[in-house]
């Protein structure tokens, strides 16, 4: 069974949030939630909020928080802001101000385990 969260229209550029979520992948969800708020970056605090409301999802199905692994954590790119900083002479400088996605999905351990690929029905 799979549970979903996601957290839309983060204002984090996708770039800064990949390198955290490269760690969260190999880690149990559990684990991840411990290992997260000490990596010094930002990026962590939503990370960690967005498994830990994909693990209340499945506490509120019934199934253990110990038993749940990760099956994708998707981090997507949103709208961009178009924001300038005025400089010289009358001029501006354009940058953009970019959003992201993040989309958490959690499977129980037996569903991992007991798929056979490469066979037919």
């Amino acid at each position: 069974m799979e549970f979903i969260a996601t957290q839309k229209y983060l204002l984090l550029s996708p770039k800064k949030i990949r390198p955290i979520v490269d760690i969260a992948k190999n880690l149990a969800p559990t684990r991840a939630i411990e290992v997260l708020p000490f990596t010094g970056k930002r990026a962590a605090e939503p990370i960690v909020k967005v498994i830990k409301t994909a693990i209340a999802n499945a506490v509120q199905k019934g199934i253990s928080a110990d038993d749940l692994v990760f099956k994708e954590i998707r981090v997507s790119e949103g709208p961009r802001l178009k924001r300038g900083r005025p400089v010289s002479r009358g001029r501006w400088h354009p940058f953009k101000r970019r959003m992201s996605h993040i989309r958490v999905v959690l499977e129980t351990v037996a569903v991992k385990k007991g798929v056979k690929r490469g066979t037919k029905n």
